[in-house]
């Protein structure tokens, strides 16, 4: 019976992990699709690349792998360190490395410095919300416990 619990936790281990990264990189690939359309909006196109769309999405994909396994998931973490900020800036450059290599913005060196600072913004808003989410999931199950203790206190009253 142990067993399969074990076998079990690792399965839900996994699957969790799996939708987070599914999260981020959703997230983020709506975020830097943003970034994009408004660029091309602003260069007067309405026409956008379904090759730079699929980049960006392999992209946010293969970043959220490399978040969660290589650098524990550090925009989720507690907070933003020494250690978090150099994943964040790493990260970031990663991203405007590629974006430029890939001419997501016409390989205009400007344009790839200004996603950069963008993308640096992201994480930070990102780090913010998980933080945030994390302070109400706690006030959640913190009510939900004094729930459960004034609920099995009036039963333990009534036995």
């Amino acid at each position: 019976m142990n067993k399969h619990r074990k076998k079990l936790s690792v399965w839900e281990r996994y699957l969790a992990t799996e939708i987070a990264i599914e999260f981020k990189a959703c997230l983020y690939f709506f975020a830097i699709l943003f970034f994009y359309c408004m660029y091309r909006l602003l260069s007067g196109s309405v026409h956008a690349s379904i090759l730079h769309m699929a980049e960006m999405i392999f992209l946010t994909y293969a970043m959220g792998y490399v978040q969660i396994y290589l650098l524990s998931g550090f925009d989720e973490g507690e907070w933003l360190g020494v250690k978090e900020s150099l994943y964040l800036v790493l990260c970031s450059i990663i991203y405007a490395g590629i974006s430029f290599y890939a001419g997501w913005f016409g390989r205009a060196v400007w344009v790839s410095m200004l996603f950069f600072a963008y993308v640096v913004f992201l994480y930070v808003c990102v780090f913010i919300v998980y933080k945030s989410k994390r302070k109400i999931d706690d006030k959640i199950m913190n009510e939900n416990l004094k729930m459960f203790q004034a609920r099995r206190a009036e039963h333990e009253q009534r036995d």
